[in-house]
């Protein structure tokens, strides 16, 4: 595909997308005079900011190519994500953000530390720092992929480019920025959605009803099997699954929970998590409808030997609407990626500062008592240090953060789906922190010495899953969090301690 397919007009709309992006990312930087500032916006944003943050984030272009890919080439089964997105959502907001905001914490794993130590606190901030790096490979991939079709840019190139202009735009910093260039993402993202499945409806004869009835004579509306099988989805383990999956995205994630700790109270909490939750109704229900729209699109049509799942809402993009539309769609990929890619790293940046560095600092040099110096901020941690340094620092931390990502990308590219790329990494290293979060939680008497022997257990037995069996992606996160809360709370019991705090569980 020659690079001159995607067009002057599409470039200039896509260019000028990233330079308003830019230039919003420079107008909010200015603002950073101080830690809580940049990594909590002051504890000031707007609920319907955070909620429209928080559900751009989220959605990256993993989920925007990924989930009408699926639908194209298997089923609608994440089609139950839908409901329990509202399902989950009460779980979340008895058992974590009440102790959240009571504690006042900036990242999820202070209360780590609270409950089980200072060691857990840097056990699970590791895992959260390796599960998001592996996640930022795959946002940073998927447009790249999206690119490296549409313009003939070889895939490499396409990555490198991702990574450089995600990392610059996330360096200019503070969760401020972040939000406010999520609104503007999460607005082209579902209008983007929305236009491209007009247009395959008006596109096939007999529109919406055509659609439905080839998917399901082909089966993509059949979910509710409930036979076993290792190698293939179905509705009920898809709802397994991603309940505890969306239990750990919005309840224990330093992604969103950094989000809705901004919001300052625990009643605009509620409302974002309500609003995001409808969103996912709505979206991800739009997604695999235009995955069976694309099925039908092109059933009799001689597609390229490389345009399978993932590919193929960009190159019907491309080929198949006008341009200047089709440049405004690409951006929508661009915009499902840089919501996340910003998010992720600053996100991850807060941990290391936070939950690594200030604490660490703490302990080996702790702070006189009587030091007032305007200069200093108090972290969370209680350790006393220049504000100025930790936004710094966090700057600096975002550049390797971003290098990083976009040299994981490369590793992703082998992987296969984006989606099974993305399930790998969290199934390795997310699931163990919500097993460590509920044993917390849902127990006074669980132990860290005994979730590190569940964390032992899980994360080979998980990999032998992905590699040894050959599973189905949509069994890797239940699989590795069952391993290991089932072990945690059994080795538990091993090893005496004294019971938490009742204020540190749901048992009051």
């Amino acid at each position: 595909m020659a690079p001159s397919q995607f067009g002057t007009l599409n470039y200039l709309i896509l260019i000028a997308y990233l330079a308003a992006m830019l230039g919003v990312g420079l107008f909010f930087s200015r603002r950073q005079e101080n830690a809580e500032m940049f990594f909590l916006g002051g504890r000031r944003l707007p609920w319907l900011a955070v909620a429209m943050s928080m559900y751009a984030s989220l959605t990256s272009a993993v989920t925007y190519l990924g989930l009408p890919g699926t639908a194209y080439s298997e089923n609608i089964a994440l089609i139950i994500v839908c409901l329990m997105s509202p399902v989950v959502a009460p779980f979340i907001l008895l058992l974590f953000y009440p102790i959240y905001h009571r504690l006042q914490v900036t990242t999820s794993y202070e209360y780590i530390e609270k409950r089980f130590g200072p060691s857990a606190r840097y056990g699970v901030a590791g895992l959260f720092v390796l599960a998001r790096l592996g996640w930022l490979g795959t946002v940073v991939y998927a447009p790249a992929l999206a690119m490296s079709i549409v313009t003939g840019i070889p895939l490499w190139s396409c990555i490198c480019m991702m990574g450089i202009l995600a990392t610059a735009y996330t360096t200019l910093g503070g969760l401020a920025a972040v939000v406010w260039t999520d609104v503007i993402q999460f607005v082209i993202l579902i209008g983007g959605a929305v236009w491209v499945a007009v247009s395959l409806v008006h596109g096939i004869d007999g529109g919406t009803e055509t659609i439905l009835a080839l998917a399901r004579e082909t089966g993509r509306l059949h979910i509710a099997d409930w036979k076993l099988n290792l190698f293939a989805m179905s509705g009920p383990i898809v709802a397994v699954s991603f309940f505890f999956q969306l239990m750990q995205d919005y309840g224990t994630d330093q992604v969103t929970v950094q989000r809705l700790m901004a919001t300052g109270s625990l009643r605009k909490t509620v409302k974002s998590v309500v609003f995001n939750a409808g969103t996912d109704v709505v979206i991800i229900a739009l997604l695999l409808f235009i995955g069976l729209g694309l099925f039908a699109f092109f059933k009799n049509a001689a597609l390229p030997d490389a345009i399978t799942g993932d590919k193929v809402m960009p190159y019907y993009i491309i080929h198949y609407l006008p341009r200047g539309i089709s440049g405004l769609l690409i951006t929508a990929v661009f915009a499902a990626a840089m919501s996340s890619m910003d998010s992720g790293i600053n996100s991850i940046a807060t941990v290391l500062i936070n939950d690594i560095k200030n604490p660490l600092r703490a302990y080996s040099r702790p702070h006189t008592a009587n030091s007032n110096s305007s200069s200093d901020q108090l972290s969370a941690s209680g350790c006393k240090m220049p504000a100025f340094s930790d936004v710094t620092l966090a700057r600096i931390i975002t550049v390797v953060l971003g290098i990083l990502a976009t040299s994981l990308a490369f590793y992703v590219s082998t992987i296969g789906g984006i989606i099974k790329a993305f399930a790998t990494f969290m199934s390795l290293f997310s699931a163990p922190v919500l097993a460590l979060f509920l044993l917390g939680i849902l127990t006074r008497k669980g132990n860290f010495r005994g979730w590190l022997i569940g964390l032992a257990v899980s994360v080979p037995a998980t990999g032998w899953l992905q590699k040894g069996v050959g599973a189905h992606w949509v069994y890797f996160f239940p699989f590795s969090f069952i391993v290991a809360f089932g072990i945690a709370l059994l080795a538990s019991r091993l090893f005496s301690s004294e019971p938490a705090p009742r204020d540190l569980t749901i048992w009051k």
